[in-house]
């Protein structure tokens, strides 16, 4: 006889198996990360080394650039990151990361921040969902912004 019900991870809002618990648990043991483990950064993580062509005529890409790293004022949510958008002579149009200090931040506050053309803005990080939520959104206003999409 086969069965037609799912598993019990397969319900929206149901815990992690205990050995998935563990893992996950391990996981931020590992990184030192102290709040519950983002469901979404391994889609981010995933996207590691990518380079996409997102136009039709291929001159604008974006490359995306993320690795677990441990949990540090610097980095406080255990990850680096780098999203960018680039024409095509390859000049960064867009770019959300956390790789280097803000105007006017001191060594070891938060860095998170983002790169529109050659101005640069603190940026909230959320969570991975909402971070490649606005990369994407903003990758949309430049390319509609330059008649790349309608």
């Amino acid at each position: 006889m086969i069965s037609t019900r799912r598993a019990p991870s397969a319900y929206p809002g149901a815990v992690p198996s205990p050995p998935l618990l563990l893992l996950l648990q391990y996981d931020n043991h590992m990184y030192g990360v102290t709040e519950p483990r983002d469901p979404t950064l391994d889609v981010l993580l995933d996207l590691d080394g990518q380079v996409l062509v997102v136009d039709p005529e291929g001159g604008h890409w974006v490359r995306f650039v993320v690795t677990r790293v441990p949990v540090s004022p610097e980095k406080p949510h255990g990850i680096d990151y780098s999203l960018t958008l680039h024409g095509a002579d390859g000049e960064r149009l867009v770019g959300f990361d956390n790789a280097h200090p803000v105007a006017r931040q001191k060594r070891g506050d938060p860095q998170d921040h983002r790169h529109r053309m050659r101005s640069i803005r603190a940026y909230e990080y959320q969570d991975a969902a909402t971070l490649l939520a606005a990369f994407w959104e903003a990758v949309d206003t430049v390319l509609h912004e330059r008649g790349v999409i309608p």
